[in-house]
């Protein structure tokens, strides 16, 4: 149960970044010293920045030396701890939720990193099939480094597939924000940090889809001007006419497609859908997994709640100051 217990903080720490390292997957590393005493805990927050292992690599080295000063870019970052590792890592153990890559992409290959940091022993909860990356525990195999696989595989492997349906095509998820009583307007609903990490999501996505319902009484903008990043194209399905005076439409850079049906485009990968009950219904069978935040608060106003027929599971949850959120997926009946 020993490994099991550090996956387990690998899994909820890549948690933290599902969605946001599109196209990339989720990836969380957790690393210990040869006594199990815990050196890092870090995962893979964007794409182009580091990979899990060697976001924890840097912060357990950190912890260690804390002389050293390391460099931002992942490459340098990689090519600066390949020489200034000091060994400082024998004999750890490292723990990560995917199959770290064999490969050079944006950044260099985490299983020569791994052998090169004289890791004792790396346990991985799930491999990696894509063509480009996987092999990487055979690297680790050959450099003789102990590899386990499989720990938490369940987890893992819920954890990244996001990233396993943008390989094949499209992911979808259907983003929603109540007070406790299930009413969804009448002002802001949920905390800023929490506004902040939907504007984060809105960054990394291709197309945002609404209904005509929610552009003619919300009338939003659904940019991602809370963290300075891009608006993502619109869909508004809608069979009456739309309003082209409404905010969203005048966000620079961005397409707006208007149609009368809720099929969506098949050019786009990352898909955000946002509304109340009424679109909730109509797209329930379209999307992949939902994101529900819960605030902390009741309305006294007479206004719209959440009315629908959904059997959801709880994949994970986690908090933002007072509001609860969590991921969820559709159960089939």
């Amino acid at each position: 149960m020993v490994d099991e217990f550090y996956m387990l903080l690998a899994i909820s720490e890549a948690w933290k970044y599902q969605v946001l390292t599109y196209p990339n997957p989720a990836v969380g590393c957790v690393i210990t010293d040869k006594n199990g005493a815990i050196l890092s805990i870090n995962a893979h927050k964007k794409a182009g920045l580091a990979h899990a292992e060697l976001e924890a690599a840097k912060e357990a080295l950190s912890r260690l030396n804390p002389l050293l000063k390391f460099p931002q870019n992942p490459n340098e970052l990689h090519t600066f701890i390949l020489h200034n590792h000091q060994n400082l890592l024998k004999d750890s153990t490292l723990y990560v939720t995917l199959e770290p890559c064999s490969h050079q992409g944006l950044t260099p290959s985490c299983a020569e990193l791994i052998c090169a940091l004289r890791v004792k022993k790396v346990v991985i909860g799930t491999e990696d099939n894509t063509k480009r990356a996987k092999g990487g525990s055979e690297i680790l195999k050959k450099a003789g480094v102990k590899v386990a696989i499989g720990i938490c595989k369940k987890e893992c492997k819920e954890l990244i597939e996001p990233f396993l349906s943008w390989q094949k095509g499209s992911f979808s998820f259907f983003k929603l924000a109540m007070r406790l009583d299930g009413s969804y307007d009448n002002g802001i609903i949920t905390s800023l940090l929490s506004r902040e990490f939907t504007h984060k999501l809105r960054d990394v996505c291709d197309l945002i889809i609404i209904g005509g319902e929610t552009l003619r009484i919300d009338k939003p903008t659904l940019d991602s001007r809370l963290i300075n990043g891009k608006a993502p194209d619109i869909l508004i399905c809608s069979q009456k006419e739309i309003d082209k005076s409404a905010p969203l439409f005048n966000v620079k850079n961005r397409k707006v497609i208007i149609q009368n049906n809720i099929d969506i485009p098949k050019k786009y990968k990352n898909i955000m859908m946002e509304g109340g009950s009424n679109f909730l219904q109509a797209m329930r069978n379209k999307v992949d997994w939902f994101l529900i935040f819960h605030s902390n608060l009741f309305s006294s106003a007479e206004g719209r709640s959440i009315k629908t027929n959904l059997n959801l599971k709880l994949i994970h949850n986690s908090r933002i100051e007072n509001d609860i959120f969590g991921w969820y997926k559709q159960i089939n009946n």
